[in-house]
């Protein structure tokens, strides 16, 4: 190389050489040129990016994309538009800013390489300190404004839930989700929800006012607030099926403790469709979840202003049951809480010793309008013989004294029916018999207790009438399709079923082949 450059200085004058290296320089350059001309026809169109942009900051991003709406569309390309232009123009604009309008409009590269582009360039924009504060600022907000799903559908309930200017007006059955004018969220969506987590059961739902959820921008017209709150809110109904046990448990308690429980009290309860003596029964479950007096929002013309507000229940889909892997608590944080609430002692059941004088405690649980026990005396003779203690106690009355009589036993019995959701204050351990009366209730009796007692650490024994032992024989003949064929009797309605099967069918039980029944039940005290 050395020897090249002492030839060619001296063959040719300084001047010469540089008109040399121009020359070369210009014919390489048209040799480039006439190849791209020669050989455009066979390259493959050259990429362009679809109207989406995505902008990263802090690990959050927002997306505009040819399906949004042309309003929202124009904000943000004005927003680039303006940095592009500043970025141009920046005396301190680094090189992987100044490519920009090329990313944006013509790209051959891979896609691969474009997606690692992207991503450093926006980079690059959203963190360089030479824009104005006012477009950081505006990009900023833009990108918090994330669109994200208020409402949830399961398969037993829909749920919504919103934070920011929350406003419920109870007369019109309203809640207002308030966004700033500059806010990405889509104007004048609405859901309409009834807050009772049966949605699968119609009957039990026209019996739910419906409310509507409005999302709205804060220039349009909307209620100003007169009741200003600093806690979360939960609205819920007790309308549907509540006067039945079951349901009160299944469809309104656990849900509410599914959704309230981890404010540890700071929040408020908003109830429509209220029923007063509900709210008396429940008392100390409703103060435990709440240090807040509850709110009757159906007649209230007030608004009241939230932060943050859950419309509708959480609910898992089987009955009298939660799902741990899908919610932070258990049906054992359940009863713990229900324990806690009552101020029940007894946390485990007996066990029984050959040395132990001590007796279990069993209690019947008696029924009068139907599905009764026709010799309630004959059996607590036969549970005495066996060495129980025989509690006979009856639904109704103080649910405070209820749920401690149930807590003091070892064993509940009874015949399928709402009074065996007090299994729920039983210790743990104890044992649960079910009385299935005569028809095809297994898949009622199974979905309603049976299933639901194994997550409450409960042992399940279960016992079947026959028909000798129904009192639907003395009310038809032998060969009537209502003994002969229960489940064609299923298959015309559940009304019609209903009431045949439960609601006059009585119990008289064999007591000597029930007995081995309760003999079992203390096999299991004994373990």
């Amino acid at each position: 190389m050395k020897m090249y450059d002492i030839i060619f200085a001296k063959s040719f004058s300084r001047r010469e050489q540089k008109k040399l290296r121009y020359g070369a320089f210009l014919f390489c350059l048209l040799i480039v040129l006439s190849l791209c001309t020669v050989f455009k026809p066979y390259l493959g169109p050259i990429h362009v990016l679809s109207l989406r942009l995505s902008l990263v900051v802090d690990t959050k991003m927002f997306m505009v994309n040819d399906t949004s709406s042309s309003q929202h569309t124009a904000k943000v390309e004005n927003v680039l538009a303006k940095i592009v232009d500043d970025t141009k123009s920046s005396p301190q604009m680094n090189d992987a800013e100044r490519v920009l309008p090329e990313i944006l409009f013509n790209d051959t590269r891979s896609s691969q390489q474009i997606a690692k582009d992207e991503e450093n360039v926006t980079k690059n924009i959203l963190t360089n300190d030479t824009r104005s504060s006012p477009q950081k600022a505006e990009v900023e907000e833009i990108e918090t404004k994330k669109v994200d799903p208020m409402c949830t559908s399961e398969e037993r309930t829909d749920f919504c839930q919103a934070r920011g200017d929350i406003r419920i007006h109870g007369k019109s059955s309203s809640v207002y989700i308030v966004s700033p004018e500059t806010s990405l969220l889509a104007e004048n969506i609405s859901w309409r929800i009834r807050p009772y987590a049966r949605k699968d059961d119609a009957y039990a739902m026209i019996q739910v006012r419906e409310w509507s959820l409005k999302q709205v921008k804060v220039s349009q017209k909307v209620p100003e607030c007169t009741k200003n709150h600093s806690i979360p809110t939960v609205l819920f109904s007790t309308g549907g099926y509540i006067g039945n046990h079951f349901h009160e448990f299944t469809d309104v308690l656990i849900p509410l403790f599914l959704t309230s429980r981890h404010f540890n009290g700071e929040v408020q309860f908003i109830i429509t469709d209220k029923r007063p003596w509900w709210i008396s029964k429940y008392q100390p479950v409703l103060n435990k979840l709440s240090n807040y007096d509850i709110i009757d929002i159906d007649r209230d013309d007030e608004v009241h202003c939230f932060p943050s507000v859950s419309v509708g229940l959480k609910r898992y889909r089987k009955e009298l049951s939660i799902d741990p892997e899908k919610y932070s608590y258990s049906m054992k944080d359940f009863r713990d809480f229900l324990r806690s609430s009552y101020s029940l002692k007894r946390v485990q059941a007996i066990k029984i010793r050959d040395d132990q004088p001590k007796k279990p405690r069993l209690l019947i649980i008696s029924r009068q309008r139907s599905r009764s026990f026709t010799n309630m005396a004959q059996i607590a003779k036969m549970a005495k013989r066996l060495g129980f203690i025989v509690i006979i106690k009856e639904g109704g009355g103080s649910m405070s004294s209820f749920a401690d009589a149930v807590n003091s036993c070892d064993v509940l019995m009874g015949v399928h029916g709402a009074g065996l959701t007090n299994i729920l204050f039983l210790p743990e351990n104890a044992v649960f018999v079910q009385v299935l009366p005569y028809g095809s209730v297994e898949w009622l009796a199974k979905n309603d207790f049976a299933e639901p007692s194994k997550d409450m650490n409960l042992k399940y024994l279960e016992y079947k009438i026959r028909l000798e032992e129904s009192t639907l024989i003395q009310q038809y003949p032998l060969d009537h399709i209502i003994l002969k064929d229960p489940p064609s009797i299923g298959k015309i309605g559940w009304e019609t079923f209903k009431t045949v099967y439960f609601d006059k069918q009585n119990v008289r039980l064999d007591v000597k082949r029930f007995k081995p029944t309760l003999l079992k039940a203390l096999e299991l005290l004994h373990q």
